[in-house]
């Protein structure tokens, strides 16, 4: 997708504050389609990596409050809650440098709560909308542009930036008021992370009694069992990767967040709860900062 093409596009330039595992390939197609792009991030060097690779086609800002300056809307993919108000609000945050009536779109995963506190601020504040926008697809997804957003937020405020998240993404659904989309990442987390329990327990299992773990993924292609996650993750459990594109103490911050809303709504759920203590186990054993595979080592307890 080209910046000016018939998708609707009509932003020139667009801002992104948070270069990691996820937002570095996310901005990398936002120049590739077009965008010129102001970016900000907490370490300069992922910023020159970009600038590197895209020279014309990235702005590289001394603060968040530049980036809101130079752009049309921007777009944030930070590590928790804390992070992002302080992006938005802190010192030379967003809020300081923003136009009136500019849309953010937060690819963070945050609690509910916390995103509607800070959509009214920023509405209160800015007169602009906030529109909480998660992600699901992993590195490989943001590098192929094959994102799955699940949004919250106006119809109009998202309808604005679809034509600029479509160079990242496949889906963009709006899942309704503020909130409700980063509820739907906490459920996708549920099916994912509790799929990766099971996968490593599979994974254990073959392990330990002459099974070939490697053939798995192909003896169960195209069954019931067949899913993204089999194919992708077990072969990382069989032979761990040299670097992690999604780590266990990341999951551990989403589910601690789905905790938390369960018991806002009163809502039980055990297996979740079961797998949450895996991940706090794996914490315990060093293995926080591992891809979120390395599951399979945890010792059960």
């Amino acid at each position: 997708m080209n910046a000016n093409d018939d998708s609707g596009a009509t932003m020139r330039c667009v801002g992104f504050c948070g270069l990691g595992r996820m937002g570095l390939p996310m901005v990398h197609r936002l120049a590739a389609a077009g965008y010129r792009v102001a970016i900000w991030n907490r370490s300069a060097d992922k910023c020159a990596v970009v600038k590197q690779a895209a020279p014309a086609s990235t702005i590289v800002c001394a603060s968040p409050a530049e980036v809101a300056a130079s752009s049309e809307a921007v777009m944030l993919c930070l590590t928790d809650g804390a992070a992002v108000e302080t992006v938005a609000f802190g010192a030379d945050g967003l809020a300081d440098g923003a136009r009136p009536n500019l849309t953010v779109a937060d690819h963070s995963t945050i609690a509910p709560s916390t995103t509607r506190m800070l959509a009214a601020r920023w509405r209160d504040g800015n007169g602009g909308n906030w529109i909480d926008a998660p992600v699901s697809g992993g590195t490989a997804g943001a590098a192929a542009g094959t994102l799955a957003v699940m949004a919250g937020g106006s119809e109009d405020a998202i309808a604005s930036v679809r034509p600029v998240l479509r160079a990242y993404a496949a889906t963009l659904t709006r899942m309704g008021e503020s909130g409700a989309g980063q509820a739907t990442k906490l459920a996708n987390q549920t099916i994912v992370m509790t799929t990766i329990a099971a996968l490593a327990e599979a994974t254990r299992l073959a392990r330990h009694t002459g099974i070939d773990g490697a053939s798995i993924p192909a003896a169960l292609k195209g069954g019931w069992a067949d899913s993204v996650l089999l194919q992708t993750l077990m072969p990382r459990m069989i032979d761990a990767p040299s670097e992690a594109s999604g780590t266990i103490r990341t999951m551990l911050k989403d589910l601690d967040a789905l905790e938390a809303f369960a018991r806002e709504h009163e809502v039980r759920l055990p297996v979740a709860a079961l797998v949450r203590e895996l991940l706090v186990r794996a914490v315990a054993q060093g293995l926080g900062d591992a891809d979120i595979s390395q599951v399979v080592q945890v010792e059960p307890g």
